[in-house]
């Protein structure tokens, strides 16, 4: 008699798993892993790669199915008790991905707190615990009376009854356009940001804030705090420690947050009522991220609006070009608040040519005469100014009149700067630091001099010519220990700040009540960059700084602005006098079409970094080499590769190539292509470091 044949048992399900491998690892997608259960998408899971444990994100879509189930690694756990990241969620980090040409995995990874890679089951449910905690303690039933709300402007309530129509439509229905807030600085566009937001709370929604800078976090979070005062409010930033960034998020990703407000990273905070995006500065820099998945913040909130279908705002009183552009094709709906509220005015701006002005004392051509004076005249009023210099440090430069020796950086193509405070010459690329030497090390003079001025060098000048008034500095070296930039800014407010000097860390979003005068140092090296849009962020920059000047009704009338010039005649200068950003950005588009530039044009730069040039210089022409000759170069151009503006950096050479092509779709077709071919390359060319592809650059 035959034994009876055994029920073969089922195989265990496979599972599509994200885990953080950069790109060139040629692991670029999802792994698949077996599961003893079946688990939904989203769910965070560990898996052992190689010898390594790590945190995964079940992927959504089917395995692939061709591996031999034999051969496949079964899951080591996963995170009960924490709901799945959303596919909505997925499908932002999926897009990022593929269109800044990184991983899944190590997009997906990068933007989770990284203190979720240490929780095992028990340790989340704990922390998880304690975020509801915090929760109950800060929030009330969410119906506690707001202040006394300010009354609005007509403008004001125009745009407000446009955005409430957006904010009550169906979600179902197709995405709204982004909005563009149009609105001059002071014209009560955080108002607006919070009437939004109060109507998307009250429809059980959540509210996402994003702001360019850590340092405009705080200020924006007080003004939300006091409005929602009955509602839980989380920052998402780098400033916070890991155990802050894991509560806040968890809160976020929980449902339990009402409001979220970030920098750049938090585009990615998982929330699950998500009813609203504000972009604030939209126009800022700050939004692109420098290193590993090079993402604009800005671009994905556009993104992740039109795919949970629900509203963007983009405020500015400067807006980017594409995003002007964008309102211009009617992609964007613009909505505009032309004036300042309270019947405030902007201040008046004067240009001062310095070819045509004494120098004071023949010392320095930062403090002239008039400026002087106009410093003194606001001294007797009891006024505040502010002295605007985007230079931190004492000088540029230390410099030997004997043989002509300069403070140059031995690691970098780069000066380094003079430190008066600390006596020391640093470097500002690398942080090589050293102290100030007695004598020029080449030829021994001692007659070494600092050339040029920083904001340091210009505080000590103002204490010389006004020791009664009260000078302070804010950047980033007056401020680099916690608690020292709200200490600063709140001494401003406080009136207790007679001066103030600093970098363009004081001309974004500062409401300084007492500020008539606003000054502008030596603004004119934008103006001849080799950098196309430095002409767009001078203006942005210079219209910013202007903006803190006259925010108070009662001295608006008196309220000036100061911008110190060789070049006075410049169309830029001539649009700043009169405040007119529409055609300032009229003649930059006109200039950038003539010129196939974005908006009309979309760039790459592919970026090598070698210990050598040649290295460097060798990957980027053979990578050139093998994309001429890919039929989706057809169109496309890719241009000789020529060093950074910075060519050298910590003794490592930098060298990149400009990708150029006249669609979107264009361009991605041949960074797909591409891109399996330079980790090739990578490989055959033992002198180079690194590379990487940034798409949108902002810096050329």
């Amino acid at each position: 008699m035959t034994e009876a044949a055994q029920p073969s048992l089922p195989a265990p399900p496979r599972i599509r798993v994200a885990v953080d491998t950069p790109q060139h690892s040629g692991l670029s997608g999802p792994l698949d892993y077996l599961s003893p259960q079946a688990l939904p998408p989203g769910s965070l899971v560990r898996v052992p790669l190689g010898r390594r444990e790590m945190l995964g994100i079940v992927w959504p879509g089917e395995p692939s199915g061709d591996t031999d189930p034999a051969l496949l690694r079964p899951i080591l756990s996963s995170l009960d008790g924490l709901p799945p990241l959303s596919p909505a969620w997925c499908q932002l980090v999926e897009f990022a991905a593929n269109y800044y040409q990184r991983s899944v995995g190590e997009v997906a990874l990068s933007v989770l707190p990284p203190q979720l890679r240490e929780l095992d089951g028990p340790k989340l449910k704990l922390r998880m615990k304690r975020a509801a905690k915090l929760g109950a303690q800060n929030s009330g039933s969410g119906e506690t009376p707001a202040p006394g709300l300010p009354t609005l402007s007509p403008a004001q309530a125009e745009v407000l009854a446009q955005l409430d129509a957006l904010l009550a439509a169906p979600r179902e229905r197709t995405a709204p356009p982004p909005v563009l807030l149009y609105g001059v600085t002071g014209s009560g566009k955080t108002e607006v940001y919070l009437r939004a937001a109060e109507h998307a709370l009250k429809q059980g929604r959540q509210v996402l804030v994003l702001v360019p800078e850590i340092n405009l976090t705080p200020q924006l979070e007080a003004r939300f705090a006091e409005r929602f005062a009955g509602r839980r409010l989380v920052s998402l930033h780098s400033g916070l420690t890991p155990a802050q960034r894991l509560r806040h998020w968890l809160s976020a990703h929980l449902g339990e947050a009402d409001l979220v407000l970030g920098t750049r990273l938090a585009v990615f905070a998982s929330m699950p009522r998500l009813g609203l995006i504000v972009v604030d500065e939209e126009h800022d820099p700050s939004y692109k991220q420098q290193d590993g998945a090079r993402y604009s913040a800005r671009d994905l909130a556009v993104y992740r609006a039109h795919l949970e279908k629900l509203p963007v705002i983009l405020g500015s009183a400067t807006p980017s070009l594409e995003s002007w552009q964008r309102a211009n094709e009617g992609r964007y709906k613009r909505l505009a608040l032309p004036g300042r509220i309270g019947g405030g005015t902007l201040p008046q701006v004067r240009l001062f040519d310095m070819k045509l002005l004494p120098l004071s004392k023949g010392v320095t051509t930062a403090l002239t005469a008039p400026l002087i004076q106009a410093l003194r005249t606001r001294l007797e009023r009891k006024e505040q100014s502010l002295i605007f210099l985007n230079r931190r440090g004492y000088a540029p430069v230390l410099h030997c009149g004997e043989c002509n020796w300069k403070s140059d950086c031995p690691h970098c193509s780069a000066w380094r700067v003079f430190h008066k405070g600390d006596r020391t010459l640093r470097c500002h690329h690398c942080g090589f630091t050293e102290r100030v030497p007695s004598a020029c090390p080449t030829c021994g003079n001692q007659d070494i001099a600092p050339l040029g001025r920083g904001t340091e060098r210009l505080e000590e000048q103002l204490a010389e010519t006004f020791p009664e008034a009260r000078v302070a500095r804010i950047d980033a070296d007056s401020t680099k220990h916690k608690g020292e930039l709200e200490a600063q800014l709140q001494a401003v407010h406080a009136g207790e700040v007679d001066i103030l000097v600093g970098t363009q860390m004081i001309t974004k979003g500062h409401d300084f009540r007492g500020i008539t005068l606003v000054a502008a140092i030596n603004p004119d090296g934008a103006l001849f960059s080799s950098d196309f849009r430095a002409p767009e962020r001078l203006f942005a920059l210079l219209m910013q700084a202007g903006g803190r000047a006259g925010r108070d009704a009662s001295q608006a009338a008196r309220s000036e602005m100061w911008v110190q010039t060789w070049h006075p005649e410049h169309a830029l200068y001539k649009a700043l006098a009169k405040h007119d950003f529409e055609a300032f950005a009229q003649s930059q588009l006109a200039e950038r079409e003539s010129a196939g530039l974005p908006p009309y044009a979309h760039l790459a730069l592919l970026r090598a970094e070698g210990r050598t040039v040649a290295a460097a210089q060798g990957f980027l022409d053979a990578a050139s080499a093998y994309a001429q000759q890919l039929p989706e170069a057809m169109g496309v151009l890719i241009y000789p590769a020529i060093p950074m503006s910075v060519a050298r950096v910590a003794n490592v050479e930098r060298m990149q190539m400009l990708i150029e092509a006249g669609s979107r779709g264009a361009l991605q077709r041949l960074l797909w292509h591409w891109m399996p071919e330079l980790h090739a390359l990578k490989r055959e060319h033992k002198g180079l470091l690194r590379w990487a592809v940034d798409v949108d650059p902002l810096a050329i």
